[in-house]
């Protein structure tokens, strides 16, 4: 289909850092509690659903789950968790989006804001690179010999897919968010097995780096995925070929 995709550019480079973040659990706990908010029966909370495959995947035991599970519906002294989103531009003027989950918004701005500053960047206000950026939901499948792109395709448009890309390794599927666990469904009940799933970030232009500053700007979303408060990070940055991580 039409469209080029920047998922192996972009995406793989920051799964590659999230597997090896050092406080996943810390950081899937957080996610965990702020789900919950809107309920804690995953049958009926898509998104604490969604959480809690994804703690499973990151080997967090079924005990530790439960616990935050229970915290979350009936402990009135647990840590009272907000979101915040934080924009900014990295080296050459990358757009960043940073999420995260935090219970002192005072210590996690003044992080944030270092982190951006030590690397080159600089924090900016609300909206300052959000527009440059569309929330959409990603299904990533890996091609194998078995699969069948144009099934796959149609399949996926039939449940209300957007968008499908064919790369070198992999499918990647968009979708509006508001159908996103139902595309997901219907990937998943044909037998098909996702590798990457989520709504997510996905930029509308992107910036080219050489590969000096894609070094710099590597260490610049390392160090921020590496803070206990940061979730997520999102960016336009369109790596060196040279680079590789």
């Amino acid at each position: 289909m039409s469209g080029h995709s920047k998922w192996h550019n972009i995406q793989a480079k920051k799964s590659k850092v999230d597997a090896k973040r050092g406080k996943i659990f810390t950081k899937l706990g957080k996610e965990l509690m702020m789900a919950a908010k809107d309920g804690a029966n995953p049958e009926t909370n898509a998104k604490l659903r969604d959480v809690i495959l994804k703690a499973k995947a990151a080997n967090m035991p079924s005990d530790n789950i439960t616990r935050l599970l229970k915290k979350a519906a009936g402990d009135v002294n647990s840590a009272n968790y907000e979101d915040m989103v934080y924009e900014g531009y990295g080296p050459n003027g990358v757009a960043v989006i940073v999420e995260a989950y935090t219970d002192n918004k005072n210590r996690t701005a003044g992080n944030v804001r270092h982190i951006f500053d030590k690397f080159g960047g600089n924090l900016g206000t609300s909206g300052s690179v959000m527009f440059m950026f569309n929330k959409k939901g990603q299904i990533v499948i890996e091609k194998t010999e078995e699969l069948d792109e144009e099934e796959i395709m149609m399949l996926a448009l039939e449940s209300g897919a957007e968008d499908m890309v064919s790369e070198e390794n992999v499918l990647e599927i968009i979708t509006d968010p508001d159908v996103f666990d139902s595309v997901k469904a219907a990937v998943t009940d044909a037998g098909v097995e996702i590798i990457e799933g989520e709504v997510t970030m996905i930029p509308n232009v992107t910036t080219s780096l050489d590969l000096e500053t894609s070094i710099l700007f590597q260490k610049l979303v390392d160090k921020l995925l590496e803070d206990e408060d940061v979730d997520n990070v999102y960016h336009n940055a369109e790596f060196h070929e040279e680079f590789e991580g």
